[in-house]
């Protein structure tokens, strides 16, 4: 599809139409999320494929790096207390 010139207008809300032809090749469907991203003097839009990929990158640990067994002992212990509640 390179370099194929389609063209959409911009609404009073400041909305617009993806042409058919970009959605068809992006594989957009309704209800898709899309990121916009500007690079150099273009608008790059990329399809975002899954909640998890939206939110790649976004979430920082606290200490770095993580200590995961330290993390899985506090989580065993929470659950375990929660247990011992429930059967008294």
């Amino acid at each position: 599809m390179a370099n194929t010139a389609t063209k959409s207008v911009l609404t009073k809300k400041s909305q617009f139409t993806i042409p058919k032809k970009i959605r068809e090749f992006l594989k957009l469907k309704p209800g898709d999320r899309i990121d916009f991203r500007i690079e150099h003097a273009s608008v790059i839009i990329i399809p975002i494929r899954s909640e998890l990929e939206a939110n790649f990158g976004k979430v920082h640990p606290r200490n770095k790096p993580e200590n995961i067994t330290e993390i899985r002992n506090h989580v065993e212990e929470k659950i375990a207390q929660e247990v011992m509640k429930e059967s008294h």
